[in-house]
């Protein structure tokens, strides 16, 4: 700790609670805090659910009843215990189908019981870890499962929204539609007009009538309207008839086949686990994208929201209620309405108990006909356009097609894997697949494959290689994400028979350091570990910029191996990076050249200098700069040509793979969420210590990442300008100042105290001196006693200019609230501010914690570790 640092002092007026010696501090007092917005979030559910549970349990045939258990039991139990707090359980238009045919087949009191095996399974899945697994499957076999669920729920309620009654398949309701059609009962097809009507137009309220009414829930007004319509003109329909809660019917043992009743329990299962873990899923994206800062809610425990369903099927189907799940509707409003916690959850279970005890007669007066139109809309909207757009975007719409089909026609579970078995057999032909072209171009001959090279696609290359000229200049574009050792050593004899005979090969597609040589040469590896790198290298120059790598080798880069010249590239990314440099050297001592690292999200690229500072360079290596060359003259690739160089093997590698991003982004323009303001130190790599790419920070550079006040003399508008465009121009939703050890601006402002003589009034100042008169709040509020210091965790600073440092971005954080377009950003909650410690040498980031306006203490530089990404 630095000499300077103030003592501290303990404060006589606080008073300390004292309690027996010998014995534990009393336990602090827990009380149940209901924050507002859950209440307000639990009520809008709440209004979601009563009217979609009553209606889930109408098109599966079970009693009124068992949608209000299983709404109450999602609520209180799933919302307890499972593992995503802002997801609304209960009974799930998804798990219609599947109900509706146990119902019809083992009656509702076996049901029941399946539904508590169900719920043990679930709980037997989450003891094992497995729910990541379950995310595996294609999201067209899930999209299509929802699909063909959605057409068999609408196709059924149709006949209810009709007047009639539906049958037990979908080949039979669309049999007997037309003697539906013809056969028409006015009054339910009036008050299910008026509910679909009153469903899609609530939402779609103009003016400032419609901002005031839209927040009541449409399916609420929906329902109520179809209601109102009924008693009012004494229309003659069905309605809901809930029985005694004395009489509700309770589970007994599963009677009927044994495989029946286990293919039973897994469809139940599969169903529940996948839609409630996608949701979860779906959930934490909404809350991500929720404007404005709020408290912080958990990611969701994919394991333990398993094992909260398993628990809460259980309850359920002991209970009398229908299977329960994970529900998109219910959790999107939950989110929406800026719920909190898991009590707006819980809060909506109590509400569903009191009004299916104290609303029954309220409950009686819904017409059936609107119950059933409300649900036919749900089943619509299950067959999403969006979904559709993006599975065939992906080449997958064969699967989703056959899945949606298979459940309409079969059964879910049949549909299901039908879905699979068509997926494995599009993956397979996808592997098997391979396209090779050969064309001649300017007297260059380009071979492209696309595909996986595999060894079934060895005979077709060998045939297309073997019609390429001796001696010519080859380019091999391997356009895939596979190659495997035979193809591997395919290419690699063909290129040692063609370099021999006096041709030249280029590859491109590959990482920096691979190329078809033999493994004698690479003193990095064997050459099973170059085939095994290959292939690791087309995944990862599969992932488009932006998108996360598979694994730490993902990050690799197309390369261009050029057989018979004494300059190669071959950086690797784990190579030491020392000034961005790269040894060229004739063979067989290939060194490295400038790296061609796509500018990606997941990983920086490293490159290597022959050799470190004080040694000699090995035979061949390039002098250092500013020294001639044993020729006497310069080393072009010292000076400026090292710099064309590596714009060149840009252009040659990097580009290709990075050109649709950036034409996309030239499209669209810049969105990024973020402003970054930091030193313009060149050991600070923005891009390596945020992995980010393209489009994603607004970057502000300047020495000793300043933010000059308003005003101030000598002030910079160029980064009050940078801020304004980006805060009321761009809207970025967060500003972070990054300060870092070592910085050369700070030991400045400590050398150049006032009146050192430095600089008289005959002197006139130096640009970087007026620039550094900027950072004088930054030394005067580390000279102030009165304030605490910042400390980094763990330890404290090593030095006073490491506390500068630290102090600095505090006080940078102050200098950008002064900032009007700031400030006024803070106010209306859309920006949040945020301060950053990067350590060099340790290649540690630190983030600030406590930086309230008025607070002083508590000010702390936390690490972030490789456990936070998944916070």
């Amino acid at each position: 700790m630095s000499a300077c640092t103030p003592a501290r002092t303990t404060d006589a007026t606080r008073t300390e609670r004292v309690h027996p010696p010998h014995s534990p501090p009393p336990a602090p007092r827990r009380r149940l805090r209901l924050a507002g917005a859950d209440v307000s979030a639990s009520i809008a559910v709440f209004l979601i659910a009563l009217p979609l549970s009553l209606g889930i349990a109408l098109a599966t045939g079970a009693p009124l009843q068992a949608g209000l258990v299983a709404a109450a039991v999602g609520g209180l139990v799933a919302g307890r215990l499972g593992g995503s707090p802002l997801q609304v359980s209960g009974p799930a238009a998804g798990l219609t189908v599947v109900t509706a045919d146990l119902i019809h087949r083992y009656g509702w009191r076996t049901t029941c019981a399946i539904t508590v095996l169900a719920g043990a399974a679930q709980l037997g899945l989450g003891c094992l870890r497995v729910a990541r697994s379950a995310l595996a499957v294609s999201p067209a076999i899930v999209h299509g499962m929802l699909a063909g669920i959605g057409v068999t729920i609408a196709v059924a309620q149709l006949h209810i929204v009709l007047g009639g009654n539906p049958q037990s398949s979908v080949l039979a309701n669309l049999g007997s539609l037309p003697a539906q059609l013809a056969d028409l009962h006015p009054a339910a097809v009036t008050v299910s007009t008026l509910t679909l009507a009153l469903l899609l137009l609530w939402p779609r309220l103009p003016g400032r009538a419609g901002r005031l009414l839209r927040p009541v829930p449409a399916p609420l007004v929906a329902v109520a309207g179809g209601t109102a319509a009924a008693a009012l003109g004494g229309l003659t329909l069905p309605r809901v008839d809930l029985p005694s809660w004395s009489s509700h019917a309770l589970p007994a043992l599963p009677d009927g086949p044994v495989l029946g009743l286990i293919a039973a329990v897994l469809t139940i299962t599969l169903v529940c686990s996948v839609q409630s873990l996608l949701g979860a899923v779906a959930v934490d994206k909404l809350v991500a994208s929720r404007p404005g800062p709020g408290p912080r809610v958990p990611r969701s425990d994919l394991d333990r929201e398993l094992l909260g369903q398993g628990t809460a099927n259980i309850v359920s189907g002991a209970l009398g209620g229908l299977p329960v799940a994970g529900v998109a509707v219910r959790s999107t409003a939950n989110v929406r309405a800026g719920a909190v916690s898991r009590n707006s959850t819980m809060l909506h279970g109590v509400l569903v108990v009191v009004a299916a005890l104290l609303m029954v007669p309220l409950l009686e007066l819904i017409p059936l006909a609107s119950l059933a139109a409300l649900v036919m809309a749900v089943g619509i909207q299950m067959v999403s356009l969006h979904h559709i757009r993006t599975v065939t975007r992906h080449r997958e719409a064969v699967v989703y097609a056959v899945t949606t089909l298979g459940v309409v026609l079969l059964g879910v579970l049949q549909g299901v894997a039908l879905g699979i078995a068509v997926a494995v057999a599009v993956a397979l032909n996808r592997l098997a697949h391979t396209r090779i072209t050969h064309h001649e171009e300017e007297g260059v001959h380009h071979v492209r494959v696309r595909g996986q090279l595999t060894f079934l696609a060895v005979p077709r290359l060998s045939r297309v290689l073997h019609h390429v000229p001796q001696g010519a200049r080859v380019v091999v574009e391997l356009d895939g994400s596979f190659m495997d050792h035979a193809a591997y050593e395919s290419l690699q004899d063909w290129q040692k028979t063609h370099t021999a005979q006096g041709g030249t090969v280029d590859l491109t597609g590959r990482r920096p350091g691979l190329r078809q040589d033999d493994p004698a040469d690479d003193p990095t590896g064997t050459e099973a570990d170059a085939a095994t790198d290959t292939a690791t290298d087309a995944a990862a120059r599969r992932t488009p910029p932006g998108a996360e790598a598979a694994g730490p080798e993902s990050a690799g880069t197309a390369n261009t191996g050029t057989a018979n010249t004494g300059t190669e590239c071959r950086c690797r990314p784990w190579t030491p990076w020392r000034n961005h440099q790269c040894a060229t050297a004739p063979e067989p001592a290939p060194q490295t050249a400038p790296a061609a690292e796509p500018p990606r999200r997941d990983r920086p690229t490293y490159s290597r200098q022959s050799s470190p500072p004080g040694q000699s360079n090995p035979p061949g290596q390039s002098n250092p700069p500013g020294q001639p060359s044993r020729s006497g003259q310069p080393d072009r690739t010292t000076h400026g040509y090292r710099l064309a160089h590596g714009v060149s093997a840009f252009q040659r590698n990097t580009a290709p793979l990075v050109r649709s991003e950036l034409a996309r982004l030239a499209r669209e323009g810049q969105r990024p969420s973020q402003l970054f303001l930091t030193c313009a130190d060149s050991r600070v790599v923005t891009s390596m210590i945020t992995s980010s790419g393209p489009g994603d920070l607004f970057v502000v550079r300047n020495v000793g990442n300043l933010v000059p006040l308003p005003g101030a003399e000598s002030g910079d508008d160029s980064v009050a300008a940078a801020i304004e465009y980006a805060v009321d121009v761009l809207k970025v939703r967060s500003v972070t100042v990054c300060g870092h050890s070592g910085c050369g601006a700070m030991q400045a402002l400590l050398g150049s105290a006032p009146g050192d003589g430095t600089q008289t009034p005959s002197t006139p100042r130096t640009p970087l001196a007026r620039w550094l008169r900027h950072g004088r709040p930054s030394l005067e509020r580390m000279a102030d006693t009165g304030r605490s210091w910042p400390r980094l965790a763990g330890r404290s600073p090593h030095d006073t200019v490491e506390q500068l440092c630290l102090t600095n971005v505090v006080q940078q954080l102050e200098h950008l609230r002064a900032h009007e377009s700031v400030a006024r950003a803070l106010r209306e909650g859309t920006l949040e501010l945020h301060g950053m410690y990067f350590h060099v040498g340790e290649a540690q980031a630190y983030l600030l914690t406590g930086a309230d306006p008025g607070e002083e203490e508590g000010r702390l530089f936390d690490p972030v570790g490789a456990a936070d990404a998944s916070g």
